[in-house]
C-alpha cells in the first residue's frame, strides 16, 4: 500500500501520508525507517533538530540496497534550524544534512521556525537547540527575506527539489509573498481538531501552498515530553465524537483523525513503532467521512496549541 499524492506548486508529487521522525530514538531510527519503507511509506519528515538524520539515512540506504525502493520513489524532507538562518550558513548546513542522510538532494527542505538564532558551529554542538549557552537565547540579525533567498538558491542548484516553511502565521506568509521569487511549496503546522487554524489553511489553499499537519493526534504527542498542558487535556483518542465516528466506520480513532485531515487535502506525518499501527496509519485514504462528521470533528476546535516552546523552557517573548 502506497499513499496517494498531492501535486505541489513546484510540480513535484508529495505523498499525503508520511512518517514523522520527531522523537524517534537514535538506537531504533534506522530499523524504524527501514520497516516503514517495507510497509509502504515513501515520505519521511526529518529535521536537523531531531538529531537522528544519520540513522534515518542508514534505514533508507538499507532499503535501497535491498531493492525495496529506489531513491526517486522516496520523498525525503528536512528542515533548516534557527541557528543557520544567516544567508551564508544555509547552504553549508543543508549540505551537511544531505551528507548525514547519505543523499544528493532533499525532495523538500523547510524553514523550521521563523526565528533567527545566533550561529552555533556544528563542531561545537549539533543539533544546537534553542539555547546559545547556559540556557540563554541569543539572536541573529538575519531577516526572513535573507534566509528565503538562500533557500531559493538551494532550489536553483537542485539541492532541494522543493522548498517550504513551517510554523509561519498568515502575516508572515503574506510578507513572504512580497520578496519571494520561488513560492513555498508547503506550510507545515500543528493541526488537529483542538487547533484547526482554518483561516491559515484557507490562505494556503488560495495561494497554492500545500499544508502538512504535524501532531495530528493533539495532546498525545506531547505526553512523552511530560507537558502539563497535554496531561490536562482530554485525549482525542478517547473523545466521544472521535470514538463514535471510528465505530461507525470500523476504524481506529487514529485513522479517523488522520482521515479528517487527508480528506480535506492536508498531508499528515504520524509515527509509530508498532507494525500494525504503521499499516493502519498509512491506510487513511480508503474510506470517506461524511460532511457532517468532518464538521463535528472540526467543531472540537478551541485554539489549543501544544507546540509552544515557552512550555518547554524557551523564553516567552520570542513567541509573543
Amino acid at each position: 500500500m502506497v499513499a496517494p499524492t498531492v501535486k505541489l506548486n513546484s510540480g513535484r508529487e508529495m505523498p499525503l501520508v508520511g512518517f514523522g521522525l520527531w522523537k524517534v530514538n537514535n538506537d531504533t531510527c534506522a530499523d524504524t525507517v527501514y520497516n516503514a519503507i517495507k510497509t509502504g511509506y515513501r515520505l519521511f519528515d526529518g529535521a536537523c533538530d531531531y538529531g537522528n538524520e544519520v540513522e534515518a539515512g542508514q534505514g533508507v540506504a538499507r532499503a535501497i540496497k535491498e531493492g525495496l525502493v529506489k531513491r526517486e520513489e522516496l520523498f525525503l524532507v528536512s528542515k533548516l534550524w534557527n541557528s543557520f538562518h544567516d544567508g551564508d550558513r544555509v547552504k553549508p548546513i543543508c549540505k551537511k544534512q544531505l551528507k548525514d542522510w547519505g543523499i544528493d538532494y532533499f525532495d523538500l527542505y523547510i524553514v523550521h521556525f521563523p526565528i533567527a538564532l545566533k550561529y552555533v558551529d556544528p563542531s561545537v554542538r549539533y543539533p544546537p537547540g534553542f539555547f546559545y549557552e547556559e540556557g540563554k537565547v541569543e539572536f541573529s540579525k538575519a531577516t526572513l527575506a535573507e534566509t528565503w533567498k538562500a533557500m531559493e538558491e538551494l532550489h536553483d542548484e537542485g539541492l532541494a527539489k522543493s522548498i517550504g516553511i513551517s510554523n509561519y502565521n498568515g502575516a508572515l506568509i503574506l510578507d513572504l509573498f512580497r520578496y519571494a521569487k520561488t513560492m513555498p511549496a508547503t506550510l507545515q503546522i500543528e493541526h488537529h481538531p483542538y487547533l484547526t487554524q482554518q483561516p491559515l489553511i484557507q490562505l494556503c489553499k488560495d495561494s497554492d501552498i500545500a499544508v502538512t499537519a504535524y501532531s495530528s493526534f493533539g495532546p498525545q504527542s506531547f505526553l512523552e515530553l511530560d507537558m502539563q498542558k497535554a496531561k490536562d487535556t482530554p485525549l482525542l483518542f478517547d473523545h466521544s465524537t472521535i470514538k463514535s465516528v471510528a465505530e461507525k466506520h470500523g476504524k481506529t480513532p487514529a485513522q479517523v483523525l488522520l482521515r479528517w485531515a487527508t480528506q480535506r487535502g492536508i498531508a499528515v506525518i504520524p509515527k509509530s513503532n508498532n507494525q500494525n499501527r504503521l499499516a493502519q496509519n498509512l491506510d487513511v485514504c480508503s474510506f470517506d467521512l461524511s460532511d457532517s462528521e468532518i464538521e463535528q470533528i472540526s467543531g472540537l476546535n478551541h485554539g489549543l496549541r501544544f507546540n509552544n516552546p515557552p512550555d518547554y523552557g524557551v523564553p516567552a517573548p520570542i513567541f509573543a
